[in-house]
């Protein structure tokens, strides 16, 4: 795996950037010169830079890329600032203050694989005991089975976990009530280690669920642990509650697909839409999957005429999935497999799931 490069002149700089990576457990490629640099621009997972850095990767038309920082002990001078956006510089950590902050992001840089970030799929009910959980049970091992590293958050305080969907309730690992984040970065290795989950062909899902008991999620948690697996190249399912809080927000502002689940009832029909239109009030569009069959003949492409939503998959309602969950096994399996996959195909090109909002170019740590 690529190390993070480190590409710094000032030596005061350089050594307290040295100091924070052996802190983050994080070996780093050090290099001294742009002819150096330019070999690694493309591949390293993250590039940190001092002032003179920016100045000579801009004189040498270093192309723009992503996962570039700008350490500095002050702010820098205002006729840096061009230079440090061309190269693609998004982040400005100011020593000591932004100490943490760099912890976390070298920590990241040494989980995620080159240039890869991670996606993030929301999924809600249209109505209660549509199945929204079990289905994002299912679309976290159909992207491990798929070979991707996958987060799988359980937002639903009142939903009585998913480690019990799971069957992973006696797994040891933390729950939401156990987790207190101290800063709004964690880095994802940190959640692997103290959370559930488990390891197929290499790839790894971790749970962090919901308990029987003690308080929910917190919103800056929820935000703090979805983007950590965003850096780290999860792809992320967060499992929500019907009811809009302040937690289900964090990731629905954070998801680049929302999925609602509905059955193919008229009632179902009407609760889904008062879900819809919350939703358009977070600018989110979501795509819907339709349970079937349902009591009378209302076809999946009805159901979403009738909501006002695209209609990525059906899933037929399955009792033996039911009694698998039941019994302690959970088994991925037929339409809901298939229905899970077809959502992971959109997630990886959401049609336009979100109204874009404007963000700066430059923030600091």
């Amino acid at each position: 795996m690529d190390r993070p490069v480190v590409c710094v002149h000032d030596t005061t700089v350089l050594d307290e950037v040295l100091r924070l990576a052996a802190a983050a457990g994080t070996e780093v490629e050090r290099v001294a010169d742009i002819a150096a640099l330019r070999a690694r621009w493309s591949v390293a997972p993250l590039v940190v830079l001092d002032e003179e850095a920016v100045a000579r990767c801009r004189s040498a038309a270093l192309p723009r890329r992503e996962a570039v920082v700008l350490v500095a002990t002050g702010p820098p001078p205002p006729a840096l600032w061009e230079q440090a956006v061309g190269v693609g510089v998004a982040r400005v950590v100011e020593l000591p203050a932004g100490q943490t902050w760099l912890v976390g992001a070298l920590a990241d840089a040494a989980d995620a694989p080159a240039g890869t970030a991670g996606r993030v799929l929301a999924v809600v009910g249209g109505r209660g005991g549509a199945g929204a959980s079990t289905f994002a049970a299912a679309l976290g091992l159909s992207a491990l089975e798929l070979g991707a590293g996958t987060l799988l958050v359980d937002c639903d305080p009142l939903g009585g976990g998913l480690d019990l969907v799971l069957s992973a309730e006696d797994q040891p690992g933390l729950r939401w009530p156990d987790v207190r984040l101290r800063s709004g970065r964690v880095p994802v290795s940190s959640l692997r280690s103290a959370l559930p989950g488990h390891t197929r062909s290499g790839a790894r899902l971790t749970l962090l669920s919901s308990a029987r008991d003690g308080d929910g999620p917190a919103p800056e948690a929820v935000a703090a642990v979805v983007d950590a697996g965003r850096r780290g190249g999860e792809t992320v399912v967060c499992d929500l509650p019907r009811a809009p809080d302040p937690a289900a927000h964090a990731a629905l502002d954070r998801a680049d697909l929302t999925v609602v689940i509905a059955p193919a009832e008229l009632r179902a029909a009407s609760a889904t839409r008062r879900v819809v239109a919350h939703l358009a009030d977070r600018g989110v569009r979501p795509g819907l999957v339709v349970r079937v069959p349902g009591p009378s003949a209302l076809s999946p492409n009805a159901i979403a005429e009738a909501v006002g939503l695209p209609l990525l998959a059906s899933v037929k309602t399955d009792p033996v999935l039911a009694h698998s969950i039941e019994n302690g096994g959970f088994r991925l399996s037929g339409s809901i497999a298939r229905a899970a996959r077809a959502v992971l195909r959109a997630l990886a090109d959401p049609p336009g799931s979100r109204v874009p909002r404007a963000r700066p170019f430059l923030t600091r740590a």
